[in-house]
C-alpha cells in the first residue's frame, strides 16, 4: 500500500476522534541522514535541556517537528533507553522509590528494552509531516480509542494476544523503545515522570505501533470503514468509535429490596 501520511493523520484524527496528532517517530544513527533530515525540514530542537516526553509535546499539540540529541535530554531514564547512559548506580537510585531494594531496581532496569549505542539523534514529529515510514508511530489516547487502535492490529497483523511491555519509570521512552526494537504493538500508561509533570494532562493511555505494523493497522480500519460504514467497532456505522453502549444495558436495572 502506497500511503500518504497526511491523509492518514487525517483519517485517524477525523474517525478516531483524536485529541493529539499521533507523533512520528525517527531514530538516526549516522550523522549525514540526520543532516540531510534538518535541511529538508523546518525543525524545532530544546531551547534547553528537557524530557523526551517534552519534547513530544510540541509534536502532539502544536505540531511541529522536532530534534534532539542527548545534550538536550535531562530525564536519566530516557537516557537509558535510548542507549545513551549505561546502567549506573544514579539510575539505580532513582528507581529506589519504586523497588523493595537497590538489588530489585538493579534488576528491573537490566531487564527494559534498550536501544543499541550509537545514535545521533532523532525527530518526534505529527505524522502528516513524516515523509517515509516512521520508526513507530506514538498515540496519546483515551481508552476506547487505544481500544480500537489495538483491535485494528491484531487484526491487521493476525497477532493475538497482544502483551504490552509495562515498565517502572519510562512509558514514553521505554515503552516506545520496547516497540521498535521487539517490533511489536505496545500499550502503557502514564509513569510518574510524565503524569505529574503534567505532560498527560487528561490521565492519556500511551499506544506505541512499529511504523511498517501502523500502514496493516490503518489498512485494517480502512477497510472496516468500507464494509460497515464507519471506524466504530462497539457500534458498527456509528460515527463516534467511543459509543460503547452495551446491548445489553436496558436489562441492567436495580430496584430497591423490600
Amino acid at each position: 500500500m502506497s500511503v500518504d501520511f497526511k491523509e492518514m493523520q487525517a483519517t485517524l484524527m477525523r474517525e478516531m476522534r483524536l485529541y493529539h496528532y499521533p507523533i512520528a517517530i525517527k531514530f538516526f544513527y549516522d550523522q549525514a541522514e540526520a543532516d540531510k533530515y534538518l535541511e529538508e525540514n523546518e525543525v524545532h530542537v530544546p531551547l534547553k535541556p528537557m524530557t523526551y516526553c517534552q519534547w513530544e509535546i510540541a509534536a502532539r499539540m502544536k505540531g511541529q517537528n522536532v530534534y534532539g540529541t542527548k545534550e538536550m535530554l535531562s530525564c536519566s531514564n530516557a537516557h537509558y533507553s535510548f542507549g545513551w547512559k549505561g546502567l549506573d548506580d544514579a539510575e539505580i537510585k532513582s528507581h529506589a522509590k519504586y523497588t523493595r531494594n537497590p538489588e530489585q531496581a538493579k534488576r528491573f532496569i537490566e531487564t527494559k528494552s534498550q536501544m543499541p549505542e550509537g545514535m545521533v539523534g532523532m525527530a518526534v514529529m505529527p505524522l502528516s509531516s513524516a515523509t517515509e515510514t516512521p520508526d513507530v508511530v506514538h498515540f496519546y489516547v483515551d481508552n476506547m480509542q487505544a481500544y480500537h487502535l489495538a483491535v485494528d492490529y491484531m487484526a491487521g497483523t493476525d497477532t493475538h494476544p497482544l502483551r504490552p511491555a509495562i515498565t517502572m519509570n519510562s512509558s514514553a521512552c521505554g515503552g516506545t523503545v520496547f516497540s521498535h526494537v521487539s517490533n511489536e504493538f505496545n500499550m502503557v500508561p502514564a509513569c510518574s515522570g510524565s503524569y505529574n509533570a503534567g505532560k498527560t494532562e487528561r490521565g492519556e493511555i500511551n499506544v506505541m505501533i512499529p511504523g511498517e505494523k501502523m500502514i496493516a493497522t490503518y489498512e485494517r480500519l480502512l477497510e472496516r470503514m468500507d464494509k460497515l460504514g464507519s471506524s466504530s467497532i462497539t457500534k458498527p456505522g456509528d460515527g463516534f468509535p467511543g459509543q460503547d453502549v452495551c446491548k445489553n444495558c436496558p436489562l441492567i436495572i436495580f430496584k430497591k429490596n423490600k
